[in-house]
């Protein structure tokens, strides 16, 4: 069967990696940014790319961090953190962090791939587990760190006219910023590239 032909669901389980082929270092923006990272090693982190199945389509969970934290104040970001000594692996670390942040319980929360990895200028090395999200959750967000919850539907991510780069200089050199405009929020830096990642994925997989 033509891929262009499967359900968009059964198409982002194809082209993601699987749960057991994990992501491992260097990130796929290593060489972006390797001369703003310098010789420490990175920290790891993992953040949930939660698919929730709606009528009209496939969308993806975002949270909006408050404006009162030190780091990420006001930006649109995944659910997700620091992967802890007691977590077992990056997927135990993204369902915990997003039980903490969004209240949404693990079991709720079937991951079923990965994308690859992706290095911040912050110096982590962040695993996005790709799950999905059952429609009937309901989001309880931690007032210190999530000032909401939304979802965007993947389709607009797969509309290359929704996509926006700009230009800027940083570190001694020009690097573009990717942005995705929705909805007067713009969700841009990390998050638009792990979702533009997602994006390239399931081009190459139809």
């Amino acid at each position: 069967m033509n891929a262009l032909a499967l359900p968009l669901a059964e198409r982002v389980r194809r082209a993601v990696r699987g749960l057991d082929d994990p992501p491992s270092s260097p990130g796929w923006n290593h060489a972006e940014i390797a001369d703003l990272l310098g010789e420490v090693p990175l920290k790891l982190a993992a953040v949930l790319v939660g698919i929730v199945e709606r009528p009209q389509g496939l969308s993806i969970l975002l949270t909006q961090r408050t404006e009162q934290l030190a780091k990420h104040a006001g930006q649109i970001s995944f659910p997700g953190g620091a992967i802890e000594p007691d977590d077992a692996s990056a997927v135990a670390a993204a369902l915990r962090e997003t039980h903490e942040e969004v209240g949404i319980a693990t079991h709720l929360v079937q991951p079923f791939g990965y994308l690859d990895c992706f290095e911040t200028v912050s110096g982590f090395s962040v695993t996005p587990v790709v799950a999905e999200i059952d429609a009937g959750y309901v989001a309880l967000p931690d007032p210190r760190e999530v000032a909401d919850t939304f979802e965007v539907p993947l389709a607009f991510f797969l509309d290359p006219v929704n996509l926006r780069r700009r230009r800027v200089s940083y570190g001694g050199r020009p690097r573009d910023i990717l942005e995705f405009p929705y909805g007067g929020r713009n969700i841009w830096g990390a998050t638009a590239a792990m979702l533009l990642s997602l994006v390239r994925r399931l081009e190459a997989a139809t």
